[in-house]
């Protein structure tokens, strides 16, 4: 009995030793497992966070309108039409016979510079010079005659009915000897202006009537362009002094032309006010019927703003365009002014260096944060 006592006595001795020897040792495992069980928590925690800001900064992302703005300057800002216009002569004029006979001598030919007083051809003067010799004689005849009998009627010696019929005989004599006269000057055409043989219509040899053709004068030294107005431009083209226009056929060239006449009727079928624009030739360098580009100043703005036509939008009834700051915009109603191509004057709405929403604005309310993707100084750029 004592002996097994003792023998309990030993065994939890030693057991008690046992355990204490290896608490310590439990202790530290559990400890370590504890905090190894916390760190795991908080960085499981932690990646969580982060996964969720992350979605959430890329959700943010993906809901911002990328947009390009366009900072506003002021500039020139012209409303232009360009129209067609043909290059006529300053004067044409058609050169005619005034007597019948057979062209003898033909002095011009085509292409050749005249002067007003140069004689361009010559009509066989035979017979004309015999009819004023004749009525010459009958002239002379007659004014002798009439001397005579005035003479003769203050001596009594004629009644005052003869020297009536005398004084009319001088008379149509005169008349006829001024015809003979005139109709032998005719013989010589001349050219009644300075300019430039367009065409000839007679050969050596051609008999003419009267009012036959002879020849085609033109004067191009300064032209007249001809361009159609159409009627709702017509009030704007009548305040205008000057034009800038282009040749194509002389390699795009460009000229200054001046208002001249302004038709007061239209054409009938077009509806077209024909404006007629002074220009100087003096090389003649540009030839009647070339065609013209005519641009046409109708009004301009020489420190003006102005936004693509396209960038204004309707807002809430309102027409208006979307300004952005700081990635973020509003909407501003804007008065707008004239056109200038596909450019919009902006007279009230808008300051310079603002920065206006010109892509993406479809897709924009007011107040929205946008992504600014690009920002551009001018018109042109939009187009690259």
């Amino acid at each position: 009995m004592d002996i097994q006592i003792s023998f309990k006595k030993t065994f939890l001795q030693k057991m008690a030793g046992f355990f204490l020897t290896i608490i310590p040792f439990c202790t530290t495992v559990i400890l370590i497992l504890v905090f190894t069980f916390i760190l795991t928590s908080k960085i499981k925690a932690k990646k969580a966070e982060l996964v969720q800001q992350q979605s959430h900064g890329e959700q943010l992302q993906k809901s911002l309108t990328n947009v390009v703005t366009m900072k506003i300057k002021p500039t020139m800002i012209r409303d232009v039409i360009s129209l067609p216009g043909v290059a006529k002569p300053w004067i044409s004029l058609e050169v005619v016979a005034e007597i019948r006979g057979r062209i003898i001598n033909k002095k011009v030919k085509e292409g050749q510079q005249v002067k007003k007083g140069d004689i361009l051809a010559i009509i066989d003067k035979r017979d004309y010079r015999n009819a004023y010799n004749s009525a010459l004689a009958s002239y002379e005849t007659a004014k002798a005659s009439e001397k005579r009998l005035a003479a003769l009627v203050k001596k009594k010696f004629a009644t005052q009915s003869q020297l009536d019929d005398a004084v009319a005989r001088l008379k149509t004599t005169k008349a006829n000897f001024d015809n003979a006269r005139l109709r032998l000057d005719r013989c010589a055409i001349y050219s009644p202006m300075e300019g430039i043989i367009d065409t000839i219509h007679i050969e050596n040899g051609s008999f003419l009537n009267s009012g036959d053709p002879v020849a085609k004068i033109l004067r191009i030294d300064k032209l007249k362009v001809e361009v159609g107005i159409p009627e709702s431009d017509v009030d704007a083209v009548r305040k205008l002094n000057s034009f800038e226009m282009v040749i194509d056929a002389l390699d795009g060239k460009k000229y200054t032309g001046y208002f001249h006449h302004l038709h007061k009727t239209a054409d009938s079928f077009a509806r077209l006010y024909t404006l007629e624009i002074r220009i100087e030739n003096p090389e003649m360098k540009i030839l009647p019927d070339m065609f013209a580009r005519v641009n046409i100043v109708k009004t301009q703005d020489p420190e003006g703003l102005a936004v693509p036509m396209y960038a204004i939008v309707n807002h809430n009834n309102q027409i208006g365009i979307f300004v952005e700051k700081d990635g973020n915009v509003q909407f501003r109603p804007v008065q707008a002014g004239f056109m200038a191509g596909w450019k919009t004057q902006i007279k009230k709405g808008v300051k310079p260096n603002d920065h206006v929403v010109v892509v993406g604005h479809r897709f924009i309310e007011n107040g929205n944060q946008v992504n600014v993707t690009k920002i551009i100084d001018n018109f042109e750029e939009l187009s690259r």
